[in-house]
């Protein structure tokens, strides 16, 4: 049985020898050229002028690129609203200006300094604050979300608490940086390698780019070294320089980021301030809630407007909202075009509602577990704000065996004396939860497609669009297939992601790629098995297969098959009569009856459709669900903190593969962790980004991870809306991050004194100090 076990990434192996191709690793070719970025110097104004001629006059300069070699001047996933290389205006700082080739990579950045810029330098927009006082807007949301009577209902309050959520926005830090090599083939095709998690929006975008019809480009993908978001989109115009440089020499084209260059000119995660206002009972039972959402896009509108509504529908978190309102608006600042990073939105507002309710308790000098208890989705308040019901609820069940398992309530007692000797050091704990919708928002991106090839021995090819990061989707889908024919994993071959095998392929993004493609895969694998199965009735049946005599199958079709025909240990048996043949035998017998051993097939996730405007439909297919809880402690001289406990229990129906799972769950949880604890973008007064290497920005090392870290997973078999009732692991467990910082938030209230405690994120040492130390009644 290959589901349900711990089989190891198809790529372990070669990973840990340093065998792994990734597209920096694909040895030259007789004439390939280096491309290099020419970013712009100033945040905001005009561009004057590009003065080529020094450049091109070094001997390793093969050409310099501007906006006018581009056929299409602008791109974007759901706007064409950005340029490939600066037109006229500019619009962030390091904004791509102009490309240059060389022979050398070596000699990139000399012949790079030796183009002349000219531009007008004018007052950019830097802050959420500035854009909207200026009416600086890139999106706003359809239709708020809507429940009850809200003003009614927060004037009737008994308590009501209102304020301002800020959460700063993150570097993606995959370890491969932004990289394509592009081949110019006959007949003005171009085949595109790239790093990218999205194969047709960069088959597509560099087909516009350079004027052609897409059936002109193939863009293939291997693997990528890390993609948490920041190459769904981006990739693509990185993928665009590439081929426009080969189309132009006709010579293979290479562009590979330096990390530094990659983090000044890519997108982040999206910085949020969130304005609310919340009523309550004096149990902390939450009455009504208005929220009203706010994000820096930046320059472009990119994913921008997906994010913001996905950050509405996650401002619920795992709690009810009786009567509630949620408006989302998106600004447009002169900072570079923020995009998807892992749960795409969803932690700006689950993290918000936590926030809310962490000060829920602090004002009523109750616990915070027990606040979440009691607002949880439970019994028949399962309606969400968007309207959506909340199937195969487990928040409740979860909520109480993670306190059992963490020792919540022995610990938080043991805190509360620790904290009372006042030893230069103060505790905190924590509990949050997540309840991520899985499917994307916008329907017709739950597509996918696959093509299984069985092979004459026994093995097997599979083709999909899903794209491996790291996150062990192509091991998901062997495993699938595998078990659907009853073979050893590694008789099922994954192949590279192709357009050209492919096609109109959806991101692997919003933690759908094992869904979405596993399912395709297991619809192709069905069609074939049915062919096979109606093979081997006949032959139990005796049927006689000699040259005169063909077998006839008849016409494919997608139902389940026969369930009596057994495949298992490369035999095919019918468990009534205990017939059995050998898997390869049957294949052999086929081949020669001239019945096909290979299919496609189309996969959509059934039920969908959600109308943003008139809030109604179903936005998501199901729900993964979990909690962690954190135990910080502070150190009051430095605001220094360190994570001493994390437990999590997560629902993630019947894994596909555990291992593959913990790692996900784990990884998340600690990216979340940094993102909320250490992560600071710093610009300086220009707007350069001044975090942008692994010397100055901050993610977690080993010694940040949690002293003690269980993660474990509750049972669930009633779930049946996803391939073989498993669970979408990617994204959820991000959010759970949120617990260390509710936490910090926790211990500084030890040393409020009953005032607000004024908690931002990320909440770096040198915040925590501040807000330790912050005279009172400030």
């Amino acid at each position: 049985m290959s589901i349900g076990t711990n089989l190891r990434h198809d790529s372990a192996l070669t990973h840990v020898a340093g065998e792994s191709i990734f597209i920096d690793d694909r040895p030259e070719v007789r004439g390939e050229v280096h491309v290099g970025v020419v970013g712009s110097p100033i945040a905001r104004g005009k561009l004057k002028s590009i003065d080529a001629r020094e450049a091109l006059s070094h001997p390793d300069c093969l050409g310099v690129y501007t906006a006018s070699d581009f056929h299409a001047k602008r791109w974007g996933t759901i706007t064409h609203d950005q340029p490939f290389l600066v037109v006229d205006e500019i619009s962030y700082m390091q904004e791509a200006v102009c490309l240059v080739a060389c022979a050398r990579r070596d000699s990139l950045e000399t012949v790079k300094k030796l183009v002349r810029i000219e531009t007008i330098e004018t007052e950019g927009v830097f802050s959420i604050d500035e854009a909207r006082a200026k009416g600086e807007v890139l999106y706003r949301a359809a239709s708020p979300f809507v429940q009850g009577d809200v003003d009614a209902v927060l004037q009737a309050a008994p308590h009501r608490l209102k304020g301002v959520f800020i959460c700063g926005g993150q570097e993606h830090f995959y370890l491969e940086s932004q990289a394509a090599i592009a081949y110019p083939l006959e007949n003005g095709q171009i085949e595109v390698h790239s790093s990218s998690q999205h194969p047709s929006e960069t088959q597509r975008v560099v087909a516009e780019a350079l004027g052609i019809p897409f059936h002109q480009v193939v863009c293939v993908v291997k693997r990528m070294g890390g993609g948490f978001g920041g190459k769904e989109s981006q990739g693509a115009p990185i993928a665009a320089y590439a081929a426009l440089v080969a189309d132009r020499l006709k010579r293979p084209a290479r562009i590979v980021l330096t990390k530094d260059q990659d983090m000044m000119i890519t997108g982040k995660r999206h910085p949020f301030q969130n304005e609310y206002e919340v009523g309550f009972d004096p149990e902390g039972r939450l009455l009504a809630v208005k929220a009203l959402l706010q994000s820096d896009g930046g320059a472009y509108l990119d994913l921008s407007s997906s994010i913001l509504e996905r950050a509405m529908f996650h401002l619920d978190g795992a709690y009810f909202l009786p009567n509630v309102r949620i408006e989302g608006v998106c600004f447009r600042t002169h900072h570079h075009p923020h995009t998807a990073f892992r749960g795409f939105g969803g932690p700006q507002g689950n993290m918000t509602i936590e926030s809310i309710l962490e000060d829920v308790a602090h004002f009523l000098k109750k616990d915070a577990s027990e606040v979440r208890r009691i607002n949880l989705y439970s019994g028949n308040n399962l309606r969400t704000p968007y309207g959506q019901v909340l199937e195969n609820n487990l928040l409740p069940e979860i909520h109480e065996r993670i306190l059992e398992s963490s020792r919540y309530r022995e610990r938080l007692q043991e805190i509360i004396a620790f904290n009372s000797k006042r030893q230069g050091r103060v505790r905190g704990i924590s509990l949050t939860a997540t309840k991520f919708g899985i499917s994307f928002t916008a329907r017709f991106l739950n597509q996918a497609n696959a093509l299984v090839n069985l092979q004459l021995d026994g093995t097997l090819q599979v083709s999909t669009g899903a794209t491996e990061m790291g996150q062990g989707v192509n091991t998901k889908i062997q495993q699938i297939v595998a078990h659907a024919f009853g073979v050893i994993p590694d008789a099922v071959r994954m192949m590279p992601t192709s357009t050209e095998k492919n096609h109109n392929t959806s991101p692997t993004a919003a933690s759908s790629g094992s869904d979405l493609n596993g399912a395709a895969a297991l619809l192709a694998c069905n069609r074939i098995k049915n062919r096979l199965i109606k093979l081997a009735k006949a032959k139990f049946e005796g049927f006689v297969f000699d040259p005169t005599t063909e077998f006839d199958p008849g016409p494919d079709h997608d139902a389940a098959p026969d369930a009596s025909f057994v495949f298992e240990d490369a035999q095919v048996r019918d468990s009534r009569s205990g017939a059995s043949v050998p898997l390869k035998e049957l294949i052999q017998t086929a081949y020669q009856n001239r019945i096909p051993l290979g299919s496609y097939a189309h996969y959509k996730t059934p039920g969908l459709g959600f109308d943003k405007t008139r809030v109604t439909g179903r936005a998501f297919n199901y729900f993964t669900q979990g909690m962690a809880v954190s135990e910080v402690e502070l150190d009051e001289y430095t605001g220094e903190m360190k994570v001493r406990r994390v437990d999590i229990l997560m629902d993630l129906g019947r894994s596909l593969n555990p291992g593959i799972d913990r790692g996900q769950t784990t990884g998340a949880f600690i990216q979340g962790m940094g993102w909320v604890s250490s992560e600071h973008l710093v610009y300086d007064k220009k707007r350069n980004l001044l975090t942008h290497s692994p010397t100055t920005y901050k993610i977690p090392n080993v010694q940040d991870t949690p002293r003690e870290f269980h993660v474990d997973f509750i049972e669930n078999p009633n779930n049946d809306r996803n391939v073989h009732g498993s669970k979408a692991v990617g994204e959820p467990p991000f959010l759970l991050g949120t617990s260390v910082w509710t936490a910090i938030k926790h211990a500084l209230s030890f040393r409020a004194d009953g005032q607000e405690i004024r908690l931002t994120s990320p909440a770096t040492s040198e915040v925590i100090l501040m807000e330790l130390s912050r005279p009172k009644g400030v």
